[in-house]
């Protein structure tokens, strides 16, 4: 089963205030996910988590993973200047983008954020910018297929991230010559992973690369970033990761492969975004139609706009009719926003009790990936994101954008100057 974390009672008291269609996001259980995750890595003396700002751009939020010892991963110019006016400095910045416009490394390097190269050109690119900083990470991609047992869970080779093996060898070689001091090592294998064993095979992975690299270079590394790819539990009946376990299982194998190595004292780092805020962040939208043509349709008030995943990606995200949790759910409905796109729907044939026009639906796993998707077509508006704070109270953090923030990129000229708002 999956639970709100808000009742119909209180979300008729927030529409008072915040006009559905909302994100909200749950501060209680934002904090408790990211002390879960410390808890779990905590046997690693220098643990930290780079939460991906991508997933989830709101400096209200990242405040709160920075007051519970998160950095930031950034991958963008204008994500590198969020992190700073949050507070965010130096090396609790990562910086992991790729095709990568010089302006981005320059401002990455000014604010001392440690730098993930991509591809075994930036190296070269990155010292005629700026030089080669002491601390250094790359990027690696093994390339083929990516497998847990027989279950094939994604396919780098077919990605574009990332150094192949030959390259991050002799990557680390030059870095090395050209006086890097502190290196470390980063790979994304696999996207929401639902199984407790992804990071440990990671893991292994990664442990015996940088073996490799002390061998065959001389170059000891200090850090490994694990990266993202724990994924969240979308459906009812699934079961989700045990960060608990997960972290038990990398310090085992950190166990079998570093220490007898004699590198015992690499800092492990993850960036995870889906697995930091997915659960604690919902959508509320008010059902505004009904329509009885070749199906049953509920029309809400928020589109594709405000939760791009289904129709994206055809993803699944459960939905709670508030107020009705215990009712029988005996209606088949596709619940769809306004948007000219055929694939402007929340669920398709899902089953769900009886909606009535003016109904609250609580869609819910939107925390990561779901308001930094919005984009603004047919002219549909981005939504306001509401934080439900540890007492009970809600606090507006980000206000719902208007037609004249829709046309304020022709504000250099006359053509819109009747525009009535």
């Amino acid at each position: 089963m999956k639970t709100p974390f808000v009742t119909l009672e209180q979300v008729e008291e927030m529409v008072k205030l915040y006009p559905t269609p909302f994100h909200i996001y749950d501060e209680k259980g934002i904090r408790e996910n990211a002390r879960k995750l410390n808890q779990a890595f905590s046997w690693n003396k220098g643990f930290k988590e780079y939460f991906a700002v991508k997933a989830t751009p709101n400096p209200f939020l990242l405040k709160i993973l920075k007051e519970e010892g998160c950095g930031s991963d950034c991958s963008s110019l204008t994500e590198l200047m969020l992190s700073e006016a949050v507070g965010f400095q130096g090396d609790e910045i990562m910086f992991s983008s790729n095709v990568t416009p010089a302006e981005e490394y320059l401002k990455a390097n000014k604010l001392g954020a440690i730098i993930n190269l991509d591809d075994f050109t930036h190296i070269d690119y990155l010292n005629n910018l700026v030089g080669i900083p002491e601390t250094i990470f790359c990027r690696y991609n093994p390339g083929g297929v990516f497998a847990l047992g027989t279950d094939i869970m994604d396919n780098p080779g077919d990605a574009k991230y990332g150094f192949t093996h030959d390259q991050i060898i002799e990557g680390f070689r030059r870095l090395k010559e050209m006086g890097a001091k502190k290196f470390g090592i980063h790979s994304f294998l696999a996207s929401n992973t639902v199984t407790n064993d992804y990071y440990p095979m990671l893991a292994k992975i990664m442990f015996d690369l940088a073996v490799e690299i002390k061998e065959k270079v001389g170059v000891e590394i200090n850090y490994i970033n694990l990266s993202g790819g724990i994924g969240i539990p979308y459906y009812p009946d699934q079961e989700g990761n045990d960060i608990l376990v997960i972290g038990d299982k990398v310090r085992k194998v950190y166990e079998e492969v570093l220490i007898p190595a004699g590198l015992q004292n690499i800092s492990l780092m993850t960036e995870l975004g889906r697995f930091m805020m997915g659960p604690y962040g919902a959508l509320i939208t008010q059902a505004i139609h009904a329509k009885h043509t070749h199906k049953e349709y509920i029309g809400v008030d928020a589109c594709a706009v405000n939760l791009m995943r289904p129709a994206m990606y055809g993803a699944y995200h459960h939905i709670t009719v508030l107020g009705k949790e215990n009712s029988t759910e005996d209606h088949k409905y596709d619940i769809t926003g306004s948007l000219c796109e055929n694939n402007d729907k929340f669920a398709i044939d899902r089953m769900l009790p009886e909606i009535q026009l003016g109904d609250y639906l609580f869609i819910h796993d939107t925390g990561a990936h779901g308001f930094a998707m919005g984009y603004n077509y047919n002219g549909k508006l981005k939504s306001a994101e509401v934080l439900l704070k540890e007492d009970g109270s809600t606090k507006l953090i980000r206000r719902a954008e208007t037609p004249q923030d829709y046309f304020a990129t022709f504000d250099y000229c006359d053509i819109l100057k009747d525009i009535k708002y």
